[in-house]
């Protein structure tokens, strides 16, 4: 399998770089061949800082050189979409030849991304996308978020008891991804008279961790923490250990970090769900190279939900440390 995946990304990379000249951009109708300058792609992100990115920016790379093309990864340091809409309508003032964006709310992109769209630039969205709502975004590399949070509540509901109480945490308010998670962890729990507390921790882990401590501390009938990113997944396990570890506390949530791979097998964190992040920066960078190139329009890509869990953590921390997981 894995010798067959080397052979379909080798094909598609050496299409992409041998294709005959004279193909045309459907977008912008000039020629871009490889005798051009090298194409230029803007990746605008969320929280640009996260340890969840680090993956993305390595399957940029990663692509651009396969590619034969020049990215840049920008975004803000907290959710601003005022200020991440701005940096997209920038791309597009500064000439880049395609954009990825983080679509992570269901309107405030709307408008920016059919700017673009209608200057020719095409935009593809990755890590999270707007699917309230129309958006003229040609695909997008992501999760199927609520699907996701459902499993991440069939897989806790083996350890949450009936008409328990638990805490339920967001690192941001207004992120549509996050709220589709949680949606979908709630609607597999409340069938079990399950109810929870809502709490918004913060996009950093230790300040997560102490907004969790804080409140398992004041509700001492709750000893289940699910998370829907990594700040608040990551930020539950370090609570955990510090103030109430061999007491019967379970944390689970999202995303991989060095921390939360050591934590699941410290087993203060029982389980995370991985969207594989490396894929969500590779696949921008070849769709949009194959679009600008040939036209070729790109698709959506699932990037699944594969549960980490001590049984296979050990498998995933050697990935991790390179920069793939």
């Amino acid at each position: 399998m894995r010798n067959s995946m080397r052979c379909l990304i080798a094909g598609m990379v050496s299409t992409a770089l041998t294709c005959a000249a004279g193909c045309s951009h459907t977008g912008r109708g000039d020629l871009l061949d490889a005798s051009s300058e090298p194409l230029r792609f803007a990746f605008v992100a969320t929280c640009v800082d996260e340890d969840f990115f680090k993956p993305v920016k390595k399957g940029m790379a990663d692509a651009a050189a396969k590619m034969g093309v020049k990215c840049i990864f920008v975004g803000t340091p907290e959710v601003d979409l005022r200020a991440q809409a701005e940096m997209v309508r920038k791309a597009v003032a500064d000439g880049y030849d395609g954009i990825a964006v983080c679509l992570i709310d269901a309107e405030a992109f709307d408008g920016v991304v059919a700017e673009a769209m209608d200057r020719g630039i095409p935009v593809v969205a990755f890590n999270t996308d707007d699917n309230q709502t129309p958006n003229r975004r040609l695909s997008a590399v992501c999760q199927d978020l609520y699907k996701a949070g459902r499993s991440v509540g069939e897989r806790a509901s083996k350890f949450i008891p009936d008409n328990s109480k638990i805490l339920m945490t967001v690192h941001s308010d207004s992120i549509s991804a996050l709220e589709d998670r949680l949606r979908g962890e709630q609607d597999v729990l409340k069938e079990r008279g399950v109810t929870w507390k809502r709490v918004v921790t913060g996009t950093t882990p230790e300040g997560s961790a102490e907004v969790i401590a804080a409140v398992l501390k004041e509700n001492p009938e709750i000893k289940v923490v699910l998370c829907t990113g990594q700040a608040d997944t990551e930020g539950a396990g370090l609570a955990i250990e510090k103030h109430f570890a061999g007491k019967g506390y379970a944390a689970a949530g999202f995303d991989l970090s060095p921390q939360i791979l050591r934590l699941i097998k410290a087993g203060h964190i029982r389980f995370t769900i991985d969207q594989q992040p490396y894929i969500q920066g590779f696949y921008p960078v070849v769709q949009l190279s194959l679009f600008c190139r040939y036209g070729i329009r790109p698709s959506n890509v699932d990037v699944g939900a594969t549960v980490i869990s001590a049984e296979n953590v050990d498998a995933v921390v050697g990935l991790s440390a390179k920069g793939y997981r």
